[in-house]
């Protein structure tokens, strides 16, 4: 990992004023960065977290991951990834600022949903990596998915959330409905998409990955034998995987600028 700086605190600020908390893995190569977006309940200092921005640095990529609303060191109240999505745009917006000029979002179930919506709603995103997100919402024929609907829409939910797991959460629920991943996906294109799944996820079944494959046809889809869900079960071995497919898009993409620049 030459090259790679200890992690550094960073504060963001988003388009309808959350303060963020943030951290940030600088690595060797100037025009390389991702953005890592975390599972619900987990934050920037999740032990998974912190190996996964650190495999990804060791890729020569500088990684910012915040926590986001609700969650961790941050402001605000969580939604389940439907307002996440101005937490994706702050932390793009901070990286574009400091120059990069590749940025991919990378996210977790949560964060796999945040990045999804935020790309498919015509966020600036070089290219997408989604793991364990859910195609479509509402799901509840899984206990963990059960128990989350409690956590959000109980006030005991909340509260024991808040205490034990140290998110908050609002109660307010969704004025309308949101677009689902599935339904945005296919708007990534023709920028790289990539849909991780697990064959073992115990949130959210195969037809989510499916619906998520139905809607975005050109996107690149692994599906993972004996994978579980998340952060917890993506191995070193994946986020080796993982980390080529990111740097082979941006390799695609400088070659194409420099195409480009020949031909002008």
């Amino acid at each position: 990992m030459s090259g790679m700086s200890e992690p550094r605190d960073v504060e963001l600020c988003t388009s309808d004023g959350v303060r963020l908390a943030a951290r940030l893995w600088v690595s060797g190569d100037g025009d390389l960065a991702c953005f890592v977006g975390h599972g619900f309940t987990g934050s920037s200092r999740n032990a998974h977290i912190e190996r996964i921005c650190q495999a990804l640095a060791s890729h020569g990529m500088t990684v910012l991951a915040p926590d986001f609303r609700g969650h961790g060191r941050s402001q605000g109240l969580g939604t389940a990834g439907a307002d996440e999505i101005h937490d994706v745009a702050a932390a793009v917006g901070w990286l574009r600022d400091a120059g990069f000029g590749f940025v991919a979002v990378l996210g977790w179930s949560m964060g796999g949903t945040a990045v999804l919506r935020y790309a498919g709603l015509g966020g600036d995103a070089d290219a997408v990596v989604s793991v364990s997100a859910p195609g479509t919402w509402f799901e509840r024929g899984t206990w963990p998915m059960r128990l989350v609907h409690w956590m959000f829409l109980s006030r005991t939910g909340r509260v024991t959330t808040r205490y034990l797991r140290r998110t908050r959460l609002s109660g307010a629920g969704w004025a309308s409905v949101p677009e689902a991943p599935a339904e945005v996906a296919g708007a990534i294109a023709p920028r790289p998409l990539l849909i991780v799944h697990g064959d073992d996820d115990h949130y959210f079944p195969a037809h989510h990955v499916e619906s998520l494959a139905a809607g975005a046809p050109a996107a690149e889809v692994w599906r993972e034998p004996a994978m579980g869900h998340a952060e917890v079960a993506t191995s070193a071995e994946l986020l080796d995987r993982i980390g080529a497919w990111v740097r082979a898009a941006h390799e695609r993409a400088a070659k194409v600028c420099d195409d480009e620049r020949r031909d002008g």
